[in-house]
């Protein structure tokens, strides 16, 4: 504590002491209304340093050293009182005009590396972004994600704005605590509501289905659409009969869901959120023509998206550059943009981590708007990490993840071919930070990130979460300067 002590009597004199003991966070350092703030990291963690008198001294939960000075923890409840005096650490949503990028945290410890990769850049950070399957994988809550953002967000004293994303949400309860806790962006995930192998459907019985609907529902979509040609940016988009049939039965009920979503919930809002609606976690490709029929139906319910993410083209597993036709994928990608522009929303790129090939075609046809959500790389990089400066600790979590792999395939689609990775007893502790650099091992650690950190032993302690965030916090300078390197990659590469 006495470090810390001196530390605090430094911001009182305006002469702050280096400490061999201690990091300080410069940019953290504020004032606010009497009271002086700064964040620090010594042995045992963060904490927030208060000195002073004023109402955020009082506020702030935290051990008393004097009446004038105060050490508190980066707790939920302090990150609340952050959120109150400081508006910069409370998430906000975006629009349509403005270039986001879902940046997936899942360890809490991304974030500074995050924002100074987007500083003076166009693109905005969505920097708290993780799915309930994620969230659940860590054993982590949506204000563990919150916290810390806005923590973050304090430390590097950024103030140009970030968001906060109830990511692949389904189900109605989880919207409703999501939007309680101050999400600024909602991704509605509506695979629940779309059926599969429509596609796969003869002409006959495709006819059969649709003819099982009610007469309303048959009757409205004939006459918007049944033979009905559509100028979209100069995209010319057709409806037979065979494809309204198609379009109806694969995205009605989906629709039904979107609509009441939207105007159950983000509609009324007291504040605004950015909507997103989620169509690319299904085995159906969309189609321009239902990426159109979708977006289309939408406007007519009056539904105001700020971003849809179609399911493209080729494959986007995780973790490894994109697997395709790649003119195709360009093709289609500019009708899709040509759709979204249209419409008046941006385009959204799902599991864009490390999509190299396919970036500069995003880039040239969105034309710098556009969403993008990448999550897994971020952790990839701080499995880089262990494997240069702990590589003990690398081969254990490696052979677990062999060990455990087909349980993570529940969760995720990869098709790693893991007899291609070299085994571990052929790699030197120099060379083990390459296996980040091969597709299948990429995937082998990508998948298998919760089965890792949540892992236990017959005692109950875990196997190797602790000496994980251990050797991040202490190698914390060469995690963030990893990840300005890799996700700025992806920004330039997209013209961000």
């Amino acid at each position: 504590m006495n470090h810390l002590v001196e530390i605090m009597n430094g911001l009182e004199t305006g002469e702050i002491p280096a400490s061999a003991d201690v990091k300080i966070y410069d940019q953290s350092h504020t004032e606010q209304d009497g009271t002086h703030l700064l964040m620090v990291h010594d042995q045992e963690g963060k904490w927030l340093l208060a000195v002073g008198d004023g109402p955020i001294f009082k506020d702030l939960q935290g051990t008393i050293v004097s009446n004038h000075q105060k050490v508190c923890p980066l707790s939920h409840e302090n990150r609340l009182v952050l959120n109150r005096y400081f508006d910069y650490t409370v998430p906000r949503a975006f629009g349509t005009k403005t270039a986001t990028m879902g940046l997936g945290d899942r360890l809490g410890l991304a974030s500074p590396g995050h924002i100074e990769t987007v500083r003076q850049r166009t693109v905005k950070p969505i920097l708290a972004q993780q799915s309930i399957r994620e969230l659940t994988l860590l054993n982590r809550t949506m204000e563990d994600m919150l916290d810390a953002a806005s923590f973050a967000v304090f430390q590097e004293g950024y103030k140009e704005g970030f968001g906060a994303d109830g990511d692949h949400i389904k189900e109605e309860k989880d919207i409703e605590y999501a939007l309680s806790l101050g999400v600024s962006m909602l991704t509605l995930d509506c695979s629940d509501h779309i059926p599969k192998q429509i596609d796969s459907l003869s002409a006959d019985k495709l006819a059969t289905e649709f003819e099982q609907l009610d007469e309303e529902t048959k009757t409205y979509f004939k006459k918007e659409y049944l033979n009905q040609t559509f100028s979209v940016n100069g995209l010319s988009i057709h409806f037979d009969e065979n494809s309204v049939m198609k379009n109806v039965l694969q995205y009605a009920e989906a629709l039904d869901y979107m609509a009441h979503v939207y105007h159950t919930y983000i509609q009324s809002a007291d504040r605004t959120i950015d909507f997103e609606i989620s169509i690319d976690e299904t085995e159906t490709i969309t189609s321009p023509q239902a990426h159109f029929f979708v977006a289309n139906e939408l406007r007519n319910r009056g539904v105001r998206v700020t971003s849809l993410a179609p399911r493209f083209c080729g494959e986007f597993q995780k973790g490894i550059d994109y697997i395709g036709d790649i003119e195709q994928f360009e093709r289609e990608l500019e009708e899709h943009a040509l759709i979204a522009e249209y419409f008046g929303y941006k385009l959204s790129i799902h599991s864009g981590s490390d999509k190299f090939k396919v970036f500069p075609i995003i880039a040239k046809y969105t034309k710098g708007i556009l969403h993008i959500k990448t999550a897994g790389t971020n952790w990839l990089e701080a499995v880089r990490v262990i494997a240069n400066t702990n590589p003990s600790l690398y081969r254990r979590m490696h052979a677990y993840a062999l060990e455990h792999f087909k349980e993570a395939l529940a969760y995720y689609h990869v098709t790693p071919d893991l007899a291609s990775v070299t085994p571990l007893d052929q790699v030197s502790d120099e060379e083990l930070a390459l296996y980040m650099n091969d597709d299948a091992a990429r995937q082998l650690f990508h998948v298998t990130y919760g089965i890792l950190l949540t892992a236990t032993n017959e005692e109950g302690r875990y196997i190797f979460k602790d000496e994980f965030f251990e050797t991040l916090n202490r190698c914390e300078d060469v995690y963030r300067k990893a990840l300005v390197y890799h996700i700025g990659k992806h920004v330039d590469l997209l013209g961000l």
